[in-house]
């Protein structure tokens, strides 16, 4: 009979190796823990981010994640959502090339200069909207800025203060004194090509005179006219820039002091449009109704601030409201980040902020003016419902 030998082997664990290794795995739980935590808490402008990890992550859209949901659910396989899902194959090529078949601009954004400016998320589409017409921000030449080499104006005597404001009838509520709105212009100089000699360029359509200010009078008038106290602040941002040697681009960052100051200055200030002109062309920016031609408006929203949401909020229930009073005069909200542009508008000083597109650069003030008649008491009927809700000014009755 033959003896089996047992071998028997020996360990040998030092104490100190299994110390230290605890403590380094320590050391990396927390380090992992404290990069976290300081790159959630940061301020939005100074957190790390790509933008193509962020275009790559808006591929994968909810249908796919439903269905990876019901892989680990089963019973929520009887539910149909409605759509097609994306294959897989689809979305992780999207996810590795930033392509969107249904969207061309996927194919060239990255590779055109100043392509970016086109781009953009369509919020809530008005009637005719799509990627291929929506407001454009453009960069005027420095020339169209300088005062002493604008364009002369033509056809002033079209330009009639208070014409058919009979039709903006007048408000039984009024804030009284209190100025409750604040209207004001980061591209102060955005004009109207009607009223330019011998421009037909719509970036080159500035001037220091006619320009989007006297749409804010308009709307100012028609704002009171409905029982809405109004400021208005028509400093000239062009003209500080030009005056600080700024770039165009930085024409928020001049903006922004003028609208804190306001703000310190009257605490009643519940509500702030920064009153711009698309460049977009006729076709796009105007529509009729009942017969008459009306510039079109246009929600601009920016995304990159914490509580956008509020913005959007706002802006959208303002375009559900022209939509049902006013059918094809709002072309929708638009809202918009990264690197091509501003992606605040000082939106982030107020839930009640907005950027409001007034018509573009073909619109004539007859049209404009019937637009800011026909926001006005949508408008109205927005702010006085919510100050109904939320009790924040207590409405007067206009005294006879």
């Amino acid at each position: 009979m033959k003896s089996i030998k047992a071998t028997q082997y020996v360990v040998s664990v030092n104490a100190s190796t299994i110390f230290k290794g605890i403590i380094f795995l320590i050391i990396a739980i927390l380090s992992i823990f404290s990069i976290t935590g300081m790159m959630t808490s940061m301020k939005p402008q100074y957190r790390i981010s790509s933008d193509s990890l962020n275009q790559a992550a808006s591929v994968v859209k909810g249908e796919m994640l439903y269905t990876l949901f019901t892989m680990e659910n089963r019973a929520f396989n009887s539910i149909s959502t409605g759509k097609e899902i994306p294959g897989i194959s689809s979305v992780l090529f999207s996810v590795a090339t930033n392509v969107r078949f249904d969207d061309p601009r996927s194919f060239l954004g990255r590779e055109l200069p100043g392509f970016s400016i086109f781009d953009g998320s369509i919020q809530v589409a008005g009637e005719g909207t799509d990627f291929t017409n929506m407001p454009i921000e453009s960069v005027p030449p420095q020339e169209a800025l300088d005062t002493e080499t604008e364009a002369g104006l033509k056809n002033l005597g079209d330009i009639q203060d208070g014409n058919d404001r009979k039709d903006a009838g007048k408000s039984v509520m009024t804030t009284g004194d209190t100025k409750t709105v604040l209207l004001y212009f980061t591209h102060t100089r955005e004009s109207y090509l009607p009223y330019l000699d011998g421009v037909s360029d719509p970036d080159s359509a500035m001037h220091s005179k006619i320009n989007v200010t006297k749409v804010g009078d308009m709307l100012k008038e028609d704002l009171e006219q409905q029982g809405i106290g109004t400021s208005i602040d028509k400093t000239d941002v062009v003209k500080r820039l030009n005056e600080k040697g700024l770039d165009y681009f930085q024409a928020y960052q001049e903006s922004r002091p003028l609208v804190q100051a306001a703000m310190a200055d009257n605490k009643e200030l519940l509500y702030l449009i920064d009153i711009h002109r698309d460049s977009q062309r006729k076709q796009v920016t105007t529509t009729e109704i009942d017969g008459k031609a009306y510039a079109k408006l246009a929600f601009v929203v920016g995304e990159e601030h914490p509580n956008y949401e509020e913005n959007l909020k706002v802006a959208t229930e303002l375009h559900r409201l022209l939509e049902s009073k006013y059918k094809g005069l709002s072309r929708g909200v638009i809202s918009k980040k990264g690197s091509g542009t501003n992606g605040k508008f000082n939106q982030d000083l107020s839930g009640n902020a907005m950027l409001l597109e007034f018509g573009g650069v073909d619109n004539t003030f007859e049209e404009l003016q019937r637009s800011s008649i026909a926001f006005s008491k949508v408008f109205a009927d927005y702010y006085w419902q919510a100050e109904k809700v939320d009790h924040r000014v207590s409405p007067e009755p206009v005294k006879q």
